[in-house]
């Protein structure tokens, strides 16, 4: 298993006082989280630290019982690792006033060779470039996504729905928290993107095609994302970690 060249950064943006984005890459074992907290005062900060410390270690676990990520039990043992994940935050939540209603998106890759697993919760997403063209790998768990999956409104009004963009599942949320997942194939020169909404709601997708596909060096590819979002207004952390496929 080669290694993967990845950068990643992460900025407070204009608007917010803290940074609640919280990222994880583990190049040798080719695992690569990013997360974005939601809650009141400092509990989102906690819910995403808490997933991208404890997460990776869980999913080794998993992937050191079997690592083919085309058998459908790896697959749901990865999702299971999640949702008993966001179990334990819900718990923690509930048994610590100042972190009530804490939560979290995830976006996870898990590379095996030349193949990729993509899961996530929420509206932090995953996006794959191949010989120049974007294609985003998830959908968004929000209202008005779920919306646009029904056929009741179209791709093109989600963004300015008056359902807006609570979410619908996230790391934390009551209930089990059922991320989806899947397998993709992945070629040499492939160069996968996982980020918060706080670039992808600032940022069109030609725009962020056209940087992942001018700009060949990772972490200055992550870094003019990042400048564009705070040029667009900054109105949220932003994160981008960029996954190059060699």
């Amino acid at each position: 298993m080669t290694a993967a060249p990845f950068a990643a950064l992460s900025d407070v943006g204009r608007v917010r006082a803290g940074n609640e984005d919280r990222w994880f890459a583990d190049a040798e074992k080719q695992i690569y989280v990013v997360s974005d907290g939601m809650g009141g005062q400092a509990a989102g900060e906690v819910a995403s630290r808490i997933v991208v410390e404890i997460l990776p270690g869980r999913l080794q676990k998993v992937l050191d019982h079997g690592e083919d990520l085309r058998q459908p039990v790896v697959v749901e043992r990865i999702v299971d690792t999640i949702a008993k994940l966001s179990h334990d935050i819900r718990a923690e939540s509930a048994n610590q006033p100042g972190l009530s209603g804490m939560g979290a998106t995830l976006v996870l890759a898990v590379i095996r060779g030349k193949c990729a697993l993509i899961v996530h919760l929420g509206d932090s997403r995953a996006y794959l470039l191949r010989d120049n063209k974007l294609q985003q790998l998830t959908r968004d768990h929000t209202v008005a996504q779920a919306l646009v999956n029904a056929g009741a409104v179209e791709e093109s009004e989600a963004a300015n729905h008056p359902a807006g963009s609570p979410l619908a599942r996230f790391v934390g949320m009551d209930g089990t928290a059922r991320p989806e997942a899947s397998v993709i194939d992945i070629h040499d020169a492939d160069r996968l993107l996982l980020c918060t909404d706080g670039l992808t709601g600032l940022l069109s997708r030609e725009e962020i095609r056209d940087i992942l596909s001018q700009e060949a060096q990772n972490t200055r590819a992550c870094q003019r994302l990042i400048d564009v979002a705070n040029k667009h207004g900054g109105k949220d952390n932003i994160t981008a970690l960029i996954v190059d496929v060699v």
